[in-house]
């Protein structure tokens, strides 16, 4: 989790202070598109490696189903699709419940922080921080010189693959067995490394696209 999943509220906030309304659009394409993928593989791993052993189908089907951030983007590109949308009164209680998820978000991570253990993380922090920082980022600019994305939308997509690892990697690891002290770790290690690395992969890289 700590190399592929992305904390979206940060990139959603970044992509619209660097390009406007058309980042807030860039940002909803990418959500769409990386969000389920990578719940379902994160499910998918937690299944065959989690500390119970393979889980049945059946179980595993169940924990896809419902996962709430998979049902959020079907349930997104439904009401967009058909044009339904979402009704003005929801919609200002549902943008001040995502202003506020991020804040609550890290603080639940650091009141699962276990500082007596911290020297025993520095290993999983620093690989997940380099898969996250430097081989996501130089994999998908390999990507997208190969396929011919270029400008805003290839900026766009470097910005969301070098976004920090989601809080709520904390409540899988819990749900599904994982070592959740170990992800708040990673949590706190990323968001922090995120103000200098973030920055410095998305300048970097973005004048090669």
């Amino acid at each position: 989790q700590g190399g592929v999943r992305f904390n979206n509220y940060v990139g959603v906030s970044a992509a619209a202070g660097l390009f406007g309304a058309s980042g807030i659009t860039l940002a909803a394409v990418a959500n769409a598109a990386i969000v389920p993928t990578v719940n379902i593989l994160c499910v998918l791993v937690f299944a065959r490696f989690g500390p119970g052993g393979r889980l049945p189908v059946k179980l595993i089907a169940r924990q896809l189903a419902t996962n709430p951030l998979i049902l959020a983007c079907l349930a997104g590109i439904i009401l967009q699709g058909t044009g339904i949308g979402i009704p003005r009164g929801p919609e200002a209680v549902l943008k001040s419940l995502g202003q506020a998820s991020l804040p609550l978000g890290l603080l639940c991570v650091g009141a699962a922080l276990d500082l007596k253990t911290a020297r025993s993380w520095l290993k999983p922090i620093g690989m997940s921080s380099i898969t996250k920082f430097v081989i996501m980022p130089a994999v998908t600019l390999i990507a997208c010189r190969l396929i011919g994305l270029q400008g805003d939308a290839a900026i766009a997509v470097l910005l969301f693959q070098s976004l920090p690892t989601a809080s709520s990697s904390y409540i899988m690891a819990r749900q599904m067995g994982g070592d959740a002290p170990l992800m708040a770790g990673i949590i706190a290690g990323q968001t922090l490394l995120a103000a200098l690395a973030l920055p410095v992969a998305v300048i970097t890289l973005s004048s090669w696209v």
